[in-house]
């Protein structure tokens, strides 16, 4: 049962995978037809056809790899110095191989020259460029708040999980009372475990963090009102101060850092909890801030991702992961001791997940990634209008296609990173419990 469980997490997470990938395409390809850009082909995959139909000037298919997929658009770069026209691919792997400009020359047809991809406005441009990465920003959110409003999350609670003994300053790492050590408040106080605390000096409380905040605020007497075994009953504590670990502001600790604050003496239990719409927004936006950070730190992690791989360094939890390790993980989501709906939940993250790496990764100002397109209509959108003012002739289209050569460097080094990862994910994989 557990190969079975393990080989559909990984077939769920692959067809989730793909659907992310033709989803990205769609968002180019309806936006390129949108401005009367001729798309000759979409292709999810890479490499052999194993599938593909022609319906109208466009033809659609799956390939036999799926690590990717492209739209072939025409005239993606102006005339080179020949004359000549080239159909480029918004893949970034493809466009490893092809040449900026006479690749795709024989896809051109009569009457393409008012229908080219270059000859469109710059704002046009990046419209199709951002399109495909936006897709993905989209796809991220909705599965996000879906499996956040829908399913909930495991969080912390206001139910006492333990209660502590005595008072114990967080910063002496210890949990053994000493002689002389007081006792706790909520001991005093007579709060038990599983208690849920409902209200903190007479006003209603629902979430693990505000009441975290009330207590941290208060010292001296306060009152407790608690459900337990169907009654509610108001306890009377006395609040001290005690060095405790630093909120993160999501009722979660800074590691290594202490604060002078009201000391309760108990700690929650966690739980599966919808969230609200606006608790999903903001855990949605400390996601996206965790990407971003995650994106500027990556070189950083190469090192010890490197240790990882060859050598013999343990396989840090928020290493660079790629598609195999995904994959991986996937199959370990559907082994996990937990109940199906919360499988089902893990795995849509996981996905969520990916296409908000997708989004985030592509809008890098670099070729041959989306966000080098945009950089390049931008600046070409910038020089058109310094022309205008400075009243100088128009430049013309901003030639993308000189930047070639580092965006094979780019790519490059995209291959290399992604092998590393590869082979990390084979020998060391990231593992969840």
């Amino acid at each position: 049962m557990t190969t079975w469980m393990t080989v559909l997490g990984i077939v769920v997470f692959v067809v989730g995978l793909l659907f992310s990938i033709a989803w990205h395409e769609l968002g180019h390809l309806s936006t390129a037809k949108m401005f009367g850009i001729r798309v000759p082909q979409y292709m999810v995959g890479f490499g052999p056809t194993l599938w593909s139909r022609r319906k109208g000037e466009t033809e659609y298919g799956i390939k036999a790899i799926p690590l990717g997929g492209y739209i072939r658009m025409i005239g993606m770069f102006p005339p080179g110095d020949d004359g000549k026209l080239s159909a480029r691919s918004t893949s970034p792997w493809r466009g490893m191989i092809e040449d900026a400009r006479s690749a795709a020359f024989e896809e051109l047809r009569p009457g393409d020259e008012k229908r080219l991809f270059y000859t469109r406005a710059p704002w046009k441009r990046v419209i199709v460029m951002f399109a495909g990465p936006f897709m993905n920003l989209i796809l991220a959110v909705v599965i996000f708040l879906s499996v956040l409003m829908g399913f909930g999350i495991n969080t912390q609670t206001t139910t006492v999980s333990t209660v502590s003994d005595c008072v114990i300053s967080q910063s002496e790492q210890r949990t053994t009372c000493r002689a002389g050590d007081p006792a706790s408040p909520a001991k005093a106080a007579g709060l038990r475990p599983r208690d849920r605390i409902v209200a903190f000096n007479g006003e209603p409380i629902g979430e693990w963090s505000v009441l975290q905040q009330r207590i941290r605020d208060t010292t001296g007497p306060a009152t407790i009102t608690v459900e337990r075994g169907g009654e509610r009953l108001t306890l009377a504590a006395d609040l001290v101060e005690n060095k405790v670990a630093k909120n993160d502001g999501r009722g979660g600790r800074v590691p290594g850092e202490y604060v002078t604050a009201g000391f309760l003496g108990f700690s929650p239990a966690t739980g599966v909890v919808q969230q609200s719409f606006g608790q999903s927004v903001d855990r949605m936006g400390d996601m996206i801030t965790s990407g971003v950070q995650s994106l500027i730190n990556l070189p950083s992690k190469i090192p010890a991702l490197w240790d990882a791989a060859f050598g013999d360094g343990e396989r840090e939890p928020d290493s660079p992961m790629g598609v195999v390790g995904a994959a991986r993980v996937g199959g370990e989501v559907f082994n996990l001791d937990i109940p199906p709906e919360q499988r089902v939940a893990t795995m849509l993250f996981l996905v969520a997940g990916f296409n908000l790496s997708l989004f985030l990764f592509n809008m890098l100002p670099l070729l041959p990634l989306d966000g080098g397109h945009i950089a390049g209509a931008l600046w070409e959108a910038v020089r058109r209008h310094a022309a205008r003012i400075f009243r100088r002739p128009d430049p013309g289209p901003f030639d993308v296609a000189k930047l070639m050569p580092v965006a094979y460097v780019v790519a490059g080094i995209f291959v290399c990173f992604t092998l590393l990862v590869l082979v990390a994910d084979l020998v060391n994989p990231v593992r969840i419990s």
